[in-house]
């Protein structure tokens, strides 16, 4: 073994040996990073696990084939033209289900699941390592993206050099009758911080940066009228809050000592809905919250992740030229590199290539601009919106039942997986990361975020945003058009899933929790006014179903850690201990005594099976026409709803305004869903092969429902909950939950029962789930067997993979 290392030129020959792996490292820092303090020395003992380096090019330009060549011996792991059949090799049973992995998938899609996805090898993936630089720095007001030179600028900031200053106003036009303007959540008696149009205390007092979010700044009245609740006059400022006379209800002057020892009163309206802080006056800063907490290579501003220099992208997770290979994400190593041989060169490289090993699908995830994810977290009024977490005093997690969590979950899985890839010409799929939850929850509450020319419409606005989304794409990116967009996936977590898609993103795949084919209800079924979407024009939103099992993909709705359901094992609960026959435990409209006053609500189904089975009396004191004693039927929440769950054999999943999360509901506690919606798909209903584990009853058969059930066998019942105990892992979203288990151990050195429990569990769950959904549609979907930029690619599986009848 031999080698040369001359100060001005770089050649490498790198054998397993550590100390020339060590070097590599080395001359790697020195050429590349000299400008980087940080770089642990210590680390080098480890090296080899980081990178080597191979020959290239004599002028600055990286050799992308020479460097493939190096590690690629071309074509597909196994070239032989053989024909396998699946269906022989891997049987359906008698309800046409294959299972691999535990779940009982459709017969063609378990079977190529069983002989190809299992067998499938990791391929070297040549990755791009951007390094252009962006106008003025981003004059320290945002984030490069050195991929493509732009900034992505803070709240408050815009221009290609973010050293325009911007000016959100927390209030709306002000009046005579209206002073403050009309109401807005933003709505703002005293200091207003135009950069992100969010209200606090301001100069002049104690804590000037203490928030004083919508009622606290306003004047409360008693009620009107006996039982009715104090109402708020938006018209006049309560200036109270600002006294410092310990006697009267305050807050910007108040001292939390001497109101914790009650020697100071405050006003009870006053709290601390921003994220950041913590305590009953926001005395404690605490973690905001962003994506993968900026991977440990950045700052979390509010929601905003202010990256480190030499790191860029929405979570601060994708490196430049100027990074250290050593702190490289964990799915960009092991690394070959290959460098200029000149140290002339060195300084004007503006892109860096590197070998990496990888198991498809590939994944690239578009860099937005900030205005369609980052700034609508920044921007927030309330800690709880958009994000399925936030942070105590001890910067430890804490999880909530935010309904439209998943898609955070499924964002921060992608960006740390090791299914992504920076190269979207490897790439199999392009994720295009449009935050609509945070979207449709911000609407209106803010001048800024106005739905004036929506008609109020939730729906409207949010179609403009994934439209934006498609015409930025479309601009900066070739990649569209390569597959007029069907291999893009984008995010939609709203009640009703994609109905208000826009008409040019169509062809791509939605994910939704919802797969209404409108072959039934063929318009809007959501009960609430602003997200109805019948009135969005044909122009914008053109004639598509909401979902289109061909293509869309459902998963589950985010549900928030629940230790207590893992530590008693709910889901594995016997059918001896399951004594109720069937459980719906929610809202059952109008009438029942706080129902929902909708006749539409839950498109009538519920309201139909409470008129059949109610196990409580409705407002006119009735039960259900055939109630009996082991079903149950009810509006009433429970305050143990797992374990009544747990306690039951079948389980009602009927919709809300969309979907309901019922079906998780029932999974998670091993119960057996009953589904009752017609021509609606439910997670992963056209991969799955859901007579396995499921019952589906006809809205029309609602009077027959429970005679349905009795029917059942019980050879068939026991069947089916033990396929229900096989697949409830795939409706958690525990990968994302481990990523944060391992950034609160690392950072805050916290290990939570939470962590411990989950880091138990061992099948796959929703985002392995999606990953083999996306496997086999990359070779089983028609239009890919045509798509030319597949044929030269790599796939790290055996030939007859990929040539299927």
């Amino acid at each position: 073994m031999g080698f040369t290392f001359p100060f001005r030129k770089l050649k490498c020959s790198c054998s397993g040996a550590v100390a020339v792996a060590v070097l590599a490292i080395v001359a790697v820092h020195l050429f590349l990073f000299r400008l980087v303090p940080s770089f642990d020395y210590s680390g080098l003992l480890h090296a080899q696990n980081y990178c080597t380096l191979v020959n290239s090019t004599e002028n600055g330009q990286v050799d992308a084939k020479g460097l493939l060549s190096n590690v690629r011996t071309g074509g597909n792991s196994e070239a032989s033209g053989r024909t396998v059949d699946f269906g022989a090799q891997y049987p359906a049973d008698l309800r046409n289900a294959v299972f691999y992995r535990y779940a009982p998938w459709n017969a063609e899609i378990g079977q190529w699941l069983s002989g190809c996805d299992s067998n499938i090898t990791s391929v070297a993936i040549l990755e791009k390592i951007g390094g252009r630089s962006c106008e003025k720095q981003c004059s320290s007001q945002g984030v490069c993206n050195h991929e493509l030179g732009l900034c992505r600028c803070f709240h408050g900031f815009s221009g290609e050099g973010c050293s325009e200053r911007l000016q959100f106003d927390c209030n709306y036009p002000i009046s005579e009758k209206e002073p403050y303007g009309r109401w807005v959540v933003s709505i703002c008696p005293a200091y207003c911080d135009k950069s992100r149009a969010m209200c606090f205390c301001g100069d002049g007092t104690k804590y000037p940066n203490r928030p004083v979010p919508e009622t606290c700044g306003f004047k409360i009245n008693p009620p009107r009228e006996p039982g009715s609740p104090r109402w708020t006059d938006w018209t006049l400022a309560e200036t109270d809050i600002f006294t410092t006379n310990a006697s009267i209800p305050g807050w910007c002057n108040v001292e939390p000592v001497e109101a914790y020892a009650s020697k100071a009163k405050v006003k009870e309206e006053c709290d601390c809905k921003y994220d950041g802080l913590w305590g009953r006056f926001c005395e404690v800063p605490v973690q905001s919250v962003c994506m993968n907490q900026c991977s440990g290579r950045g700052h979390c501003r509010g929601g905003f992740c202010q990256c480190r220099n030499g790191w860029y992208g929405v979570d601060c997770s994708v490196p430049s030229v100027k990074s250290s290979v050593g702190e490289w994400p964990e799915w960009l190593l092991p690394a070959k590199l290959s460098l200029p041989n000149s140290e002339h060169l060195m300084e004007k490289i503006t892109n860096l290539n590197s070998i990496v090993q990888k198991i498809r699908p590939l994944v690239y995830i578009y860099d937005l601009p900030p205005e369609f994810n980052s700034l609508l977290l920044e921007g927030r009024h309330f800690k709880l919106e958009c994000v399925n977490r936030y942070y105590d005093d001890r910067n430890a997690t804490v999880w909530f039942g935010q309904l439209y969590g998943a898609q955070m979950a499924i964002y921060e899985s992608l960006l740390a997986s090791p299914h992504r890839t920076l190269n979207g010409d490897e790439a199999d799929y392009f994720f295009v990361p449009v935050f609509d939850s945070c979207i449709i929850t911000r609407a209106d509450d803010a001048p800024h975020l106005s739905m004036k020319d929506h008609n109020s419409k939730r729906s409207s606005l949010t179609l403009d945003f994934y439209k934006k989304a498609y015409e930025h794409i479309m601009q900066q990116y070739f990649y569209w058009n390569q597959s007029s967009g069907k291999d893009h996936i984008w995010f939609f977590s709203w009640d009703e899933g994609a109905c208000y898609a826009p008409k040019e993103i169509w062809s791509s795949i939605m994910l939704v929790h919802w797969g209404n084919t409108n072959v039934k209800h063929k318009s809007s079924t959501t009960a609430y006014w602003g997200d109805n979407w019948d009135s969005i024009s044909k122009d914008r939103r053109g004639n598509h179903p909401c979902f289109d099992p061909m293509k869309d993909i459902v998963l589950p709705a985010w549900k928030s850690p629940d230790e207590y359901s893992l530590t008693a094992k709910l889901w594995s609960r016997p059918r001896e201990k399951r004594k109720t026959l069937f459980y719906f435990n929610g809202n059952l409209g109008p009438a029942y005594e706080h129902g929902r006053p909708e006749n539409t609500y839950s498109m009538g189904i519920r309201q139909k099976v409470a008129q059949e089975f109610g196990s409580v009396p409705n407002k006119e004191g009735k039960l259900g026409k055939q109630h009996a004693d082991d079903v149950i039927v009810t509006p009433v929440r429970a305050d143990r709803y797992q374990e009544e769950l747990a306690n039951s054999t079948f389980c009602g999943v009927m919709p809300g305004d969309g979907w309901s999360g019922r079906m998780e509901d029932s999974i998670l506690q091993g119960c057996i869903p009953v589904i009752i919606q017609d021509g609606i798909y439910l997670p992963y209903e056209n991969f799955f092969n859901y007579e396995s584990f499921a019952v589906r009853v006809q809205e029309d058969d609602i009077p027959k429902m429970i005679d349905i059930l009795r029917e059942i066998n019980e050879t068939e019942v026991e069947v089916k909950l033990s396929n229900v105990k096989k697949i409830w892992q795939r409706f958690l979203y525990r990968d994302s939950i481990m990523l944060e288990a391992k950034r609160q151990k690392d950072t805050v050195g916290l290990v939570e029962n939470w962590a411990v429990k989950f880091s138990e569990l061992k099948e796959d769950d929703v985002f392995a789930t999606l990953m083999q959904v996306l496997h086999f549609k990359l070779h089983n979907d028609p239009w890919r067997k045509e798509f030319a930029l597949q044929k030269n690619k790599d796939f790290g599986l055996p030939t007859e993979c990929m040539r299927r009848p």
